[in-house]
């Protein structure tokens, strides 16, 4: 049995969105009680992540781990037409990634206690962003 949902994120530019209101909503709507839930984000410029979801400083630091493995406008990057920002944002999307998955258990995520689902914005300008929720069970 499979459920599947297309879910449509608006972004503020760099940055995370707490999105695991709305993947557990889809585990929820699926009635699917044992399995699990692929998510996969439709863009490669940005990432989706499993990360500490009580601070903020976290995610904060965590920007700025990518910004020196990816800084903007670095001069050996060929591929810059969009702006400063736009290799950079894929190599952070590489580095992280574009699909994870969790297991469902009861009916409802069986994320630890302090994890959440970001979907997480690599470029500056604010963008549109898809994101495939598949829950298998």
């Amino acid at each position: 049995m499979a459920h599947q949902t297309i879910l449509e994120f608006a972004t503020t530019g760099r940055g995370t969105r707490h999105i695991t209101d709305a993947v557990a909503q889809v585990v929820r709507q699926s009635g699917i009680a044992c399995g699990l839930v692929q998510v996969f984000v439709q863009h490669t410029s940005c990432s989706l992540t499993i990360t500490e979801n009580a601070s903020p400083d976290v995610r904060r630091d965590l920007e700025t781990v990518v910004q020196r493995l990816a800084p903007d406008g670095d001069p050996a990057y060929r591929h810059d037409e969009e702006g400063p920002d736009d290799m950079s944002a894929h190599a952070r999307s590489v580095l992280t990634d574009t699909g994870l998955t969790v297991p469902v258990g009861g009916g409802r995520l069986l994320l630890g206690t302090w994890q959440g689902i970001y979907l997480w914005e690599h470029r500056t300008a604010p963008h549109r962003r898809k994101v495939v929720v598949t829950v298998i069970g």
